[in-house]
């Protein structure tokens, strides 16, 4: 048997490919995975036949059309999807640009995991649920010291609703003080999440956007000319997704004050500023966490999630309802933000995602106010030793602030491979694949040409940024001396090259399965 030569960090990997069916296509009618009971006599005469009960209204008209397959067919089913699948359990994961992968505690899906956390109902007795609320309080608390905010919410479902969230406070704001119609403008930079200005512009706010300035921070006297007496908000990423961190952020922030506007903090990018810096201290009136991100909860592929959205005392009353309260004896909800005539309302029913609040929550608990502090300081230093590594290469550049270091990830440019070679960095997305890997091409549009956004987190160690850097460093060599195997990639992975012309044609769409059906057969 050949030993397999550990000094050569580029991994062999071949990953499962089944040309597996949805289920729904693997239905054959009549068929059981189990066969339910008829009811006793005794049970049918105490509860009824469980249908006449319900109102006539409520009651379906045929059958719902669920999938008929048997047991070891739904097992091999998703068995096989689950070997189509990397994730962090798999693969290092590293190159997820702005979205902050990292390790979750199998402890706290363990917890999450628990019957009395799976069968809770947002409906039931506040007597019942008084674990979770003091769990949803206590979170609440710690997010108020991390940040320096008065009140946090958890109803958002994420960083795009959290900012929707802010973006509505600050509407009703204006509201009040009789200047809704005169403070239609909101500021934020073209490195920030794309969010920052999308759900502002839904609740109908002009943007105006910040391009940096030559060495890359926030243009401060652009910024000066934008501000004016039709400045609602300021809502800013800070670090930016390029990882530049602006250190004037607070004369920002001040300026905007002076004009009586408000400001508020998209910290999804605050896996590199926990324990050392806050929201407040930099003057802003909001900010918001992805709990799903910087505190581990996870992703879970695109959900569940939780933006807490955090504010001063003066928004407190804007917030939707309800919060979470302690009267010294219970946790109640408190309905009082809610039938206040300023609140915002509900951006999503109940109170957020209990499983995630847990998980985060169990996840501050074991590291405390000195952990999180190391996961800053490791997240920093992981990100500015792959930063260093990578630009020896004679193909990787990154713009801006030259010679100075980014905070918890990088924006990299591959513009001169490209130009040299015909590889795009989307190419280069493709063959990563190959290695197990996964590589982020960032942001539309692409302002930093043939972009790569890559956040390693605390979580990988030296010998695993290694190994992702030396796969790169391999890929970038064949993209130089066999470039036709990374424009025909991926060729070991799930699925080789898929046709993405209609990804930008909702028309084409078919999210759900009878939605298929209708447009496709």
């Amino acid at each position: 048997m050949k030993r397999i030569n550990r000094d050569f960090k580029v991994r062999n990997f071949h990953q499962a490919k089944w040309d597996e069916p949805i289920i729904f296509e693997l239905s054959k009618k009549g068929e059981r995975g189990i066969l339910v009971p008829k009811a006793e006599a005794e049970i049918e005469k105490a509860v009824g036949d469980g249908i006449s009960a319900l109102p006539q209204g409520m009651r379906r008209k045929a059958a719902p059309a669920l999938p008929e397959i048997s047991q070891p067919r739904v097992l091999r089913h998703y068995m096989r999807l689950s070997q189509e699948t990397l994730g962090a359990d798999v693969n290092i994961e590293i190159g997820q640009g702005t979205c902050t992968v990292k390790y979750s505690p199998k402890v706290n899906e363990a917890l999450a995991r628990m019957p009395e956390m799976t069968e809770l109902h947002p409906l039931q007795d506040e007597s019942t649920v008084q674990g979770i609320l003091e769990i949803m309080y206590k979170t609440d608390v710690y997010m108020r010291e991390i940040s320096g905010m008065d009140r946090f919410n958890f109803q958002p479902s994420g960083g795009s609703q959290a900012i929707m969230t802010m973006a509505s406070v600050v509407r009703n704001y204006f509201r009040e003080k009789g200047e809704e119609e005169q403070r239609d403008e909101i500021i934020t930079t073209i490195y920030s999440h794309p969010s920052d200005a999308a759900a502002p512009a839904v609740k109908g706010y002009k943007i105006i956007y910040i391009h940096p300035d030559e060495e890359g921070y926030p243009d401060f006297e652009a910024f000066k000319e934008a501000v004016s007496e039709r400045t609602a908000a300021f809502i800013v990423a800070n670090p930016e997704d390029t990882g530049v961190y602006n250190p004037r952020v607070k004369e920002f922030t001040a300026l905007v004050h002076k004009v009586g506007g408000l400001c508020g903090y998209d910290q999804a990018n605050a896996n590199g500023l926990l324990g050392v810096t806050r929201a407040s201290a930099a003057g802003f009136d909001m900010c918001f966490f992805n709990l799903h991100k910087t505190f581990s909860t996870p992703h879970g592929c695109g959900g569940p999630a939780v933006g807490a959205t955090g504010v001063t005392k003066k928004l407190e009353k804007y917030l939707p309802g309800p919060l979470i309260d302690y009267d010294g004896e219970k946790y109640f909800l408190n309905y009082d933000i809610t039938n206040n005539p300023y609140s915002i309302g509900k951006v999503r029913m109940f109170n957020g995602v209990a499983q995630v609040i847990m998980k985060a929550y169990a996840w501050i608990m074991s590291l405390g106010a000195e952990g999180l502090y190391e996961v800053a300081k490791i997240a920093v230093l992981n990100n500015n030793y792959m930063f260093k590594k990578l630009m020896e290469i004679e193909c990787v550049d990154a713009p801006y602030i030259k010679g100075k270091q980014r905070i918890e990830q990088v924006r990299y440019t591959l513009e001169k491979m490209t130009k040299d070679t015909g590889i795009t960095s989307g190419d280069i997305q493709r063959r990563m694949m190959d290695f197990g890997m996964h590589y982020w091409t960032s942001h539309h549009p692409y302002y930093v040409p043939e972009p790569a956004t890559l956040e390693p987190t605390e979580t990988p160690s030296k010998e695993d940024l290694d190994e992702y850097i030396e796969t790169l460093k391999h890929v970038f060599r064949e993209a130089y001396e066999n470039p036709e195997i990374i424009k025909t990639a991926p060729h070991r992975s799930v699925c080789h090259q898929v046709d993405e012309s209609g990804m930008d044609d909702p028309a084409k769409w078919a999210i759900t399965w009878r939605a298929y059906l209708k447009k496709y057969k």
